[in-house]
């Protein structure tokens, strides 16, 4: 595969890093990085922007904050995301959550326009694909089989989907609270495998 480039969107809701998202996208990166692919990397919870409380705010492309504009352009950079965050009260943690409403606008995500000519239902974001990183204290597989993996399957389809992102793998990580050393290890080399072909 020739060289990609990587956005990784870090939604762990904890700045300054030191949990296990953190490790698992440093591995990602490294792995990338050490392949050839450029990789970006966007930290949420460093970011200082507001929630969104109105359907106009969300469709004015004016109103984005100064915070995200920079990830903005690096997601339209991107080939290939990214994103990171553990499993809080069964779905993404709220920051990355309003990270994503803020980011994914009509006009940057999806088309703008209604009426005749209008972009209204177009995928901005034709062309890239995703990865998503999922941990939870949980078992991995009665996340996804009891559960119905609800959050992941929200990201997928009602927000990266509907613009236009494809194909979207998930990795889901289960069991975190109580994880060993030796599986620890084993899913920072898997992390770093997969950005090593950055997948």
């Amino acid at each position: 595969m020739p060289p990609r480039r990587i956005a990784i969107i870090q939604g762990h809701p904890a700045a300054g890093g030191g949990h296990f998202c953190h490790a698992l996208a440093d591995a990602y990166a490294q792995g990338a990085a050490d392949a050839g692919h450029e990789v970006r990397q966007v930290a949420v919870a460093d970011l200082d922007f507001p929630l969104l409380r109105s359907k106009e705010e969300w469709e004015t492309a004016t109103a984005v904050p100064a915070a995200i504009r920079q990830p903005q352009e690096t997601i339209g950079w991107a080939d290939h995301l990214v994103i990171l965050y553990p499993l809080w009260l069964g779905d993404m943690p709220a920051i990355l959550k309003g990270f994503l409403e803020q980011a994914l606008r009509p006009g940057f995500a999806v088309g703008a326009a209604a009426g005749p000519g209008g972009e209204l239902g177009r995928k901005l974001l034709t062309g890239k694909s995703a990865r998503i990183v999922v941990t939870m204290g949980m078992p991995a597989f009665l996340y996804r089989w009891y559960f119905g993996a609800h959050s992941l399957r929200s990201l997928k389809r009602s927000m990266l989907g509907l613009c236009g992102v494809g194909p979207i793998r998930d990795t889901l990580i289960g069991g975190v609270e109580a994880i060993g050393d030796a599986r620890r290890q084993r899913w920072l080399r898997n992390l770093n495998g997969l950005g090593r072909r950055g997948c």
